[in-house]
């Protein structure tokens, strides 16, 4: 056995117990086939009893019955539902490719670039003003998070439009009259309230209801009052 496959096994050791370990290197013993396949069955079921966070692990099936395959020291002829290979054996997954360069802002980070990025490939103009506009929210919400203070809305429009190459410009008056960069307490934007004019507002509010009920009051009394009698000649 070679020092990699040595290292394996205490890994696989600790990680299903020595017991189960040993019951695995037990199978190479059983000359039934049939037997053989229902007893690696049964400890495969045991490990998923033992530790049920594999369940939720992706191809936790596949990796299981692999670690059984390495324990045995690739000597396991069993009707598996995988083909079994170790994991020594598997080829590694690709390397991810590192960017080369960081962000531009690094409060915003890649992601906005990209978001940036794919709102310039909108035709729509609607659509893609109202990318720009999810796009400052975020930029905003980002912009807090990092420097730990508020960003003025002006600040927001002009990282944007540096990002989209000019590309990307909203209104700055609409942006500030509706609020478009703010989030409410649900976590959604700011809805715009048009101001009533002031006639308008104190009907609403019952101003005029209470001065028209005195109206009233004062033409009932007047036609409620009698005229003193004279007394009999």
């Amino acid at each position: 056995m070679t020092l990699p496959s040595l290292h394996k096994h205490e890994l696989l050791q600790r990680e299903y117990g020595q017991s189960t370990f040993q019951l695995v290197q037990q199978l190479r013993d059983i000359e039934d086939r049939t037997e053989r396949t229902r007893r690696a069955q049964q400890i495969v079921q045991l490990i998923f009893r033992i530790q049920p966070a594999l369940r939720d692990q992706p191809d936790s099936q596949q990796k299981v019955w692999n670690h059984l395959f390495e324990m045995a020291d690739g000597e396991l002829d069993v009707d598996a539902p995988f083909p079994l290979a170790s994991p020594a054996n598997q080829t590694p997954p690709q390397r991810v490719a590192y960017p080369s360069k960081g962000p531009k802002f690094r409060a915003y980070g890649r992601a906005v670039e990209q978001l940036v990025e794919k709102a310039l490939t909108l035709e729509d103009p609607a659509e893609r003003e109202q990318a720009a506009v999810v796009i400052g929210r975020t930029m905003k919400f980002l912009y807090r998070s990092h420097n730990k203070e508020n960003a003025k809305d002006v600040t927001i429009l002009k990282h944007l439009k540096e990002l989209s190459g000019g590309q990307l410009v909203l209104d700055p008056a609409q942006v500030d009259a509706q609020n478009l960069f703010e989030f409410t307490s649900n976590g959604r934007p700011t809805p715009f309230i048009v101001p009533q004019p002031r006639q308008e507002r104190d009907v609403r509010r019952g101003g005029g209801s209470g001065n028209n009920r005195r109206d009233k009051q004062r033409r009932g009394g007047k036609k409620g009052r009698q005229e003193p009698q004279q007394p009999p000649q």
